[in-house]
């Protein structure tokens, strides 16, 4: 068996193309998109995103704002211009990238946000809705790995769904949508005892716990779907994931590549929360 390759820069293309088509629709009406990203340091990954992120914006036509600050940035200096973003009309998202400097209190950060304009959908009242089933924002990769799962045509209801990873980011949310769109759900971690014993009867495995190549292919069940959230640099310099790529995709029946499976979708999906946003407050 050789596994149907889930694509996530293919599949992100098209929803972006949906996305500048509603983007324009709304700006003839007199509302442009508008994210604002807060930049704390000089981490290069955290550029990376933020570059990216900056560059959806503008090819999706919405308008964005990168905010800039050193690593030594008071926290007070970061909360004012939250405040100050929240109050301004021309900004429907915020989002401040993560991780920030370690004399900030990242929960004081999100929790600053307008709820409305958390687009990340870590607020805490965010967070709550989702686990009611009534989510304002959708935490952007559990939101970008269903709609894999929409796009491919994979049922969820009665399927068994293992989740390795509890993090507010990923695992948890991704768990209640699992559960939510009629998944039996698992979720994994450090102190789970046999790993091995839940994995193999998953239908559907999410890995998503920051190892390379952790996840090998005893470890999954024939004709699984295998959805493969980390990203990580190998000593060659080279990226992959949190599964051993060859090798599961000989057993899985769909699996994400690394790069260039749920990476893609998960800016995709922060375009999607900050044009609905958009979109309610067009209303």
């Amino acid at each position: 068996m050789t596994a149907k390759i889930l694509d996530g820069t293919v599949l992100a293309q098209k929803l972006r193309a949906d996305f500048k088509t509603r983007a324009e629709a709304l700006a003839a009406r007199g509302t442009r998109p508008g994210l604002a990203v807060i930049l704390v340091g000089e981490d290069h990954a955290s550029q990376v995103y933020v570059r990216n992120k900056v560059n959806a914006c503008a090819e999706a036509g919405f308008h964005s704002e990168k905010i800039s600050y050193p690593p030594d940035v008071e926290p007070a200096v970061v909360l004012k211009k939250i405040a100050e973003l929240n109050a301004d009309s021309r900004i429907h998202g915020i989002l401040v990238q993560l991780p920030l400097p370690k004399h900030f209190d990242s929960d004081a950060v999100l929790k600053a946000i307008s709820p409305e304009k958390d687009v990340d959908g870590f607020h805490a009242e965010n967070f709550g809705a989702l686990m009611q089933g009534n989510p304002r924002f959708i935490p952007c990769t559990p939101y970008g790995v269903m709609k894999f799962f929409a796009d491919a045509g994979i049922d969820l209801k009665g399927k068994e769904a293992v989740v390795i990873g509890r993090s507010n980011i990923v695992g948890k949310p991704m768990a209640m949508l699992l559960m939510q769109a009629g998944a039996t759900i698992t979720v994994c971690h450090s102190q789970t005892r046999d790993l091995l014993f839940h994995t193999r009867r998953a239908d559907i495995l999410v890995a998503a716990l920051g190892r390379a190549q952790f996840v090998t292919a005893e470890m999954v069940k024939p004709g699984a779907v295998v959805i493969d959230v980390g990203i990580n640099r190998l000593p060659n310099g080279k990226l992959c994931g949190d599964v051993d790529f060859a090798a599961v995709s000989q057993v899985a029946s769909a699996i994400t590549p690394v790069p260039g499976g749920v990476g893609p979708m998960t800016i995709t999906m922060l375009l999607a929360n900050t044009l609905e946003a958009a979109e309610r407050e067009a209303l």
